[in-house]
């Protein structure tokens, strides 16, 4: 079965953020993240699927007008989607919230009611995991006893069993003796240290070995003794830090199907930012040429793996990317077993152009047309913070800068609710091209804060 087109089934999307609440309060917007699931709603495309949506705050009517209107038949599409929010927006992590709800709880075991269902969670921790098993429903995503494999530890032993390239590095580190010891042993002026459950970036450190004070945290107000406490509760790798330049950071997004199917879905580069430029901003589809074949291969390797664990679901995996005398090298930084950042974009590319991925090329192609795009999580601006989602649409349409049904190019948003309260939406555009999705994605930006 396709997460992005089942035949038939009811789909129960629970956009949980089931991850560590310190990191995520660094987020701006982090809450509006719940609607990055939302190009799931062009699953109802297919007649014998349904849609119930959970979500901790009301979604605004005008989003999912929006997303109705990449349908042939919105009104029936709408007959088919139940949305299940528990109006309750600081109360976090929104599947905590629904548990502890009898009236939402009944709600949705009302929208399920026998019919054959999944449960499609954001991130799998246990609540998820206790929801699936009260609705008895199956999850579509890995257990949360696999959970060690997406970690920075089991990254580093997937990646050795599948035979693939990763940085010199030591796991499961927990004590700071041990965190010297690693440091001291590895070569370079530089090491970088990853918390082992840390996302987009937010859980690492870059720390000069000849000064500690000069250690670089990603996550902003971070120090070294709060820090050490998330080691000691969480742990850790240690790496060595790449100087090599340029350096690129491809990723490749797979499934593993209930039957124990792998398959890789795409390679992205993905385009970094903040204080280490090591948090995630958005993605580009395909990865360079380059590399774009090794990054495929390595991660259909890993896939296989993860697929004899019992893994089951979406999930990504991160590599750097490199220049070496024999060619570009792809190594191994992390896997990340739960729908990631560029899970949206390719959800949203290939459900509005009908594309199919051709693993020989590493393209899309919809016929014999391949589609190119470019995506971001991040397009704040003053200028946007006030406005309404539906405001922002209607100056979408007007400009012209949204998406053509028969060129199959344009531009897919998503994080609108986040647009009142910060200013901020996400957006995928989608081109014949390399060129042709980079230039609109360009004008797009500027367009947006423009008028």
């Amino acid at each position: 079965m396709s997460i992005f087109e089942p035949g038939e089934g009811t789909l129960v999307v629970v956009p949980s953020l089931s991850l560590p609440q310190d990191e995520l309060r660094r987020i701006k917007g982090a809450r509006s993240y719940e609607e990055r699931l939302l190009f799931l709603l062009l699953t109802l495309r297919q007649p014998g699927i349904k849609v119930v949506y959970l979500s901790s705050a009301p979604i605004d009517p005008d989003i999912i007008d929006y997303y109705f209107s990449f349908l042939p038949d919105p009104d029936d599409a709408a007959k088919r989607l139940e949305l299940i929010t528990l109006d309750d927006p600081w109360s976090q992590p929104l599947t905590r919230t629904l548990l502890s709800r009898p009236d939402a709880m009944e709600r949705l075991r009302s929208a399920i009611d026998g019919q054959d269902a999944f449960l499609v969670p954001f991130v799998l921790s246990e609540l998820e995991e206790e929801l699936a098993s009260l609705l008895n429903v199956p999850i579509y995503g890995p257990a949360t006893s696999l959970s060690y494999y997406g970690s920075k530890s089991g990254s580093r032993e997937v990646g050795r069993e599948a035979g693939v390239p990763m940085a010199r590095g030591y796991s499961d580190i927990r004590t700071l003796v041990e965190i010297d010891e690693a440091i001291d042993s590895l070569p370079g002026e530089r090491v970088i240290v990853k918390l082992n459950d840390g996302y987009s970036g937010l859980g690492n450190a870059i720390v000069t070995k000849a000064d500690r004070s000069l250690t670089r945290f990603s996550a902003a107000g971070e120090n070294w003794t709060s820090f050490s406490g998330k080691i000691r509760e969480r742990g850790a790798v240690v790496e060595e830090f790449i100087e090599h330049r340029p350096l690129y950071y491809p990723s490749a997004l797979a499934k593993i199907t209930p039957g124990g199917h792998a398959e890789v879905l795409a390679t992205h580069d993905q385009l970094l930012g903040g204080a280490n430029q090591d948090v995630y901003q958005g993605c580009t589809f395909p990865a360079a040429p380059e590399y774009r074949a090794e990054v495929g291969a390595s991660a259909t390797r890993i896939a296989e793996i993860l697929a004899g664990r019992g893994v089951v679901g979406l999930f990504g995996m991160d590599f750097f990317a490199l220049k070496t005398d024999a060619g570009y090298a792809a190594l191994l930084c992390e896997i990340n077993l739960r729908i990631g950042g560029t899970t949206h974009p390719f959800g949203a590319a290939v459900m509005t152009t009908g594309a199919s991925y051709d693993p020989d090329t590493g393209l899309l192609m919809s016929g014999d047309r391949p589609k190119f795009y470019t995506a971001t999580d991040n397009c704040a601006d003053a200028c946007l913070r006030g406005r309404a989602p539906g405001e922002v649409i209607e100056t979408i349409d007007r400009l012209g800068i949204g998406f053509d049904a028969k060129s199959r190019t344009g531009n897919v948003f998503h994080l609108l609710g986040a647009v009142p309260e910060h200013g901020k939406l996400g957006f995928t555009t989608i081109g014949d091209s390399r060129e042709e999705a980079d230039e609109l994605h360009e004008l797009t930006r500027r367009l947006l804060c423009g008028h």
